[in-house]
């Protein structure tokens, strides 16, 4: 019976904590120094600790823009015309990179991300060509070529188009690079919050907050939470007998 009991309690907790889950949108430049700043030292280590956590959704178009011209796309770009091709790069590798049948744990999503870190990376060191391939060799992908031929043509543009539509959904034109939105809806709060501890406003969105956020400034609520928890699974335990 105190096996059960405890059987009862584990999964009582997992249950209720397991399922805490946020769509993310981050829009960003490719050569932009502060949506770089982000993604190394914010998006990145946040998405891998919570992985469970949160969608995430790439937007890589900022405070671009673009006309068209019968099936042409044309884009102006905020840190200029590399940076067009960045973004389309960035589209592409959104687009194709595919996870490795004999590397089960690592998902489509996770080399994406993988990816999108080294690019926004290698790009601000400015030594020599958009890292492309230098990256996909890095992260271990087999979609360059695949990436590159897209990047170069129509479907690029398609694509970045895609993700301008996007964008200008949310803001048009973008107020700041990065923006990040929760739900897809933009709040100047959370926006400041975001850029300045992403793990902050993660866990600000996450409800029940998993335990990866107890060790925040603002996490006696959570602890408060798991009291709770644990004070309801104790008449259900002891229901039992």
């Amino acid at each position: 019976m105190l096996f059960k009991s405890f059987l009862l309690l584990s999964v009582f907790t997992v249950a209720c904590y397991g399922q805490s889950k946020v769509p993310v949108y981050v829009y960003y430049e490719s050569l932009c120094p502060d949506s770089a700043r982000f993604v190394n030292e914010q998006l990145y280590p946040v998405a891998k600790m919570f992985k469970k956590n949160l969608d995430l959704f790439l937007v890589p178009f900022g405070k671009s823009t673009y006309t068209t011209q019968g099936s042409e796309v044309m884009f102006t770009c905020h840190h200029g015309e590399n940076e067009c091709y960045g973004n389309k790069v960035h589209a592409c590798a959104i687009q194709h990179i595919q996870g490795n049948s004999y590397k089960p744990n690592i998902s489509k999503e996770d080399l994406t991300l993988d990816y999108v870190n080294c690019l926004m990376h290698r790009a601000q060191l400015k030594d020599g060509a958009f890292p492309t391939k230098r990256c996909a060799d890095e992260v271990q992908i087999d979609q360059w070529q695949a990436i590159m031929d897209c990047a170069n043509s129509t479907e690029g543009s398609q694509l970045l188009k895609q993700h301008g539509d996007t964008t200008n959904k949310l803001q048009s034109p973008l107020k700041s690079v990065p923006t990040v939105a929760f739900k897809q809806t933009y709040d100047d709060e959370l926006q400041k919050l975001s850029v300045s501890s992403f793990r902050h406003a993660l866990c600000k969105n996450l409800s029940p907050q998993p335990v990866e956020c107890l060790d925040l400034p603002s996490s006696a609520s959570v602890v408060g939470s798991f009291g709770m928890l644990f004070a309801v699974a104790a008449v259900l335990v002891a229901r039992l007998f």
